[in-house]
């Protein structure tokens, strides 16, 4: 599977299974639209991948502090489109 169909299909499920606001659902959607864009940026793609697949909606209230929330994600969607935009 592309980096960009599970940064799509991981988000689908966060949304589904974890409350993932469709605001930041939209944000991550247009990067997977724009997948050539972000090619050169695969390994900060993982990271979002895997930010969105521990993602918690009360993010870092959990037992070992490991959840994602919206601040942190919001964050690295900044951070990937400052890549871009350079």
């Amino acid at each position: 599977m592309d980096l960009f169909e599970r940064l799509r299909k991981e988000t689908v499920r966060a949304q589904d299974e974890d409350d993932l606001p469709d605001f930041l659902a939209l944000q991550i959607f247009e990067i997977a639209d724009c997948s050539g864009d972000f090619r050169k940026h695969e390994s900060e793609i993982e990271d979002l991948i895997k930010q969105v697949r521990n993602y918690d909606t009360y993010g870092q209230t959990g037992y070992l502090g490991m959840g994602v929330n919206n601040a942190i994600l919001e964050g690295t969607l900044k951070k990937l489109k400052s890549l871009v935009e350079k």
